[in-house]
């Protein structure tokens, strides 16, 4: 987390230290991220950036938090269409709307997604507790659609949550390859095309997990 002489700086000087990170971390991933190429972008000088952070790890962190604030911010105003949803449905919902914010600041999820997915360091040391969380998370949902008998109750719940995050993970990668290519990234995902490619994905891992019609009609 950012020294508190990082959150003394005025707003705008703030943000260009952030613009220059967000810039380092998309264009060079987190390894051969120079802080001296971040510096050099930002204004400051190295001595300045270490009495606003610990080192690059302390500034991507830092991004991230910015990242799940700001998508926090976004959720709040958005609702689904339906209060009757199963479980299957709201994560569709949940997806393609993460999608929608991915969108409005692609270049800081660009950089988080080479980071944490091209270079693998979401599943290091670092990055543990980032990890656990978005487990629990899914662990929830799916013994949530167990108990609502949505999942069939004989599945592994540790190995339908690690589906789930590859298929989350996934989807990132594709929204990063395709959508940084994209001129108007808005219009591109909300367009038929991307739609149809979300759920094609989302298919496959919701049908191998649910119930079968037939197993529903058995089990009354």
């Amino acid at each position: 987390m950012p020294k508190q002489t990082f959150f003394n700086l005025p707003e705008e000087k703030r943000k260009t230290i952030v613009n220059a990170a967000i810039y380092e971390f998309a264009e060079y991933g987190f390894e051969a991220a120079s802080i001296n190429r971040i510096v050099a972008n930002s204004g400051i000088s190295k001595g300045s950036f270490y009495q606003y952070f610990e080192d690059k790890l302390d500034v991507f962190k830092h991004l991230i938090d910015m990242l799940a604030h700001e998508k926090m911010e976004f959720f709040m105003d958005k609702h689904p269409s339906s209060t009757n949803m199963d479980t299957f449905q709201y994560y569709r919902w949940m997806i393609k709307t993460g999608m929608e914010f991915n969108s409005t600041n692609p270049r800081l999820v660009q950089a988080i997604g080479r980071v944490l997915l091209g270079e693998g360091m979401y599943y290091g040391k670092d990055f543990e507790e980032y990890r656990k969380q978005s487990t629990r998370a899914l662990t929830a949902m799916i013994q949530q659609a167990i108990e609502r008998g949505e999942v069939d109750p004989s599945v592994d719940v540790d190995l339908a949550v690690m589906i789930m995050e590859t298929w989350n993970n996934a989807i990132s990668t594709y929204f990063l390859n395709e959508g940084m290519k994209q001129r108007d990234i808005m219009k591109w995902v909300r367009s038929a095309k991307t739609q149809e490619v979300i759920d094609k994905l989302l298919y496959v891992m919701e049908y191998g997990l649910r119930k079968t019609e037939s197993e529903f009609t058995s089990a009354t």
